[in-house]
Order: C-alpha cells, then sequence, then structure tokens
C-alpha cells in the first residue's frame, strides 16, 4: 500500500488547479501521475473515504477533495463514510469512547 501516494494525491488537490481540473474530467488519468495501488484507485473512484481512512489514510488529506466535490465527495457524502468506518482503536464501536473525564 502507498499511502503516502494518497497523501500526495489530495495535497495536489489542494495546491494544484492543473490537478482538480484532471481529477473532474478525467479521474482515472489523473490518478496516473501518483503512485495508488489498484485498491486505493479503485476506492478513490468510488469516493470509498472512511475505507481509506480504514487503511490509514489520514482522514484531514481526504477532506480537501470535498472542497471541490471531486470524485464525487460532497462533505455530507464525505461525513456520512467517515462515520461509517471501523476504527480499529475501538472495536467495540464508538458507544465505548467517553469525553475522558
Amino acid at each position: 500500500m502507498s499511502i503516502y501516494g494518497v497523501h500526495k494525491l489530495c495535497r495536489s488537490a489542494l495546491h494544484d488547479l492543473a490537478v482538480r481540473q484532471a481529477l473532474k474530467t478525467d479521474p482515472q488519468a489523473a490518478m496516473e501521475r501518483f503512485p495508488l495501488t489498484a485498491d486505493e484507485k479503485r476506492l478513490l473512484l468510488a469516493g470509498e473515504v472512511g475505507k481509506l481512512w480504514e487503511m490509514g489514510v489520514s482522514g484531514f488529506l481526504l477532506s480537501y477533495l470535498t472542497r471541490w466535490e471531486l470524485l464525487g465527495l460532497s462533505v455530507p457524502i464525505y461525513c456520512e463514510r467517515m462515520r461509517a468506518a471501523k476504527d480499529w482503536r475501538y472495536p467495540d464501536g464508538w458507544r465505548g469512547v467517553t469525553s475522558g473525564r
């Protein structure tokens, strides 16, 4: 897995207009610029940010994609998919998480 490649794609989308435009017009071709595995490409094209986060990709960097609704990701869709993701730190789900007080 090349988590770095997904991080690089997200940062490039934030800072590079040409990358943003390429992701909007031909996302598959745009991804060829980055060192991504076949699974990462498939999950990105499907907008499966929750699955990518489960694999170790930064949720913060993935959220950059919502600014321009790249790869079909609006803020509500991003939030829904991230909330559905499984956090390995909490095997029983979020119910067991307290405020720490």
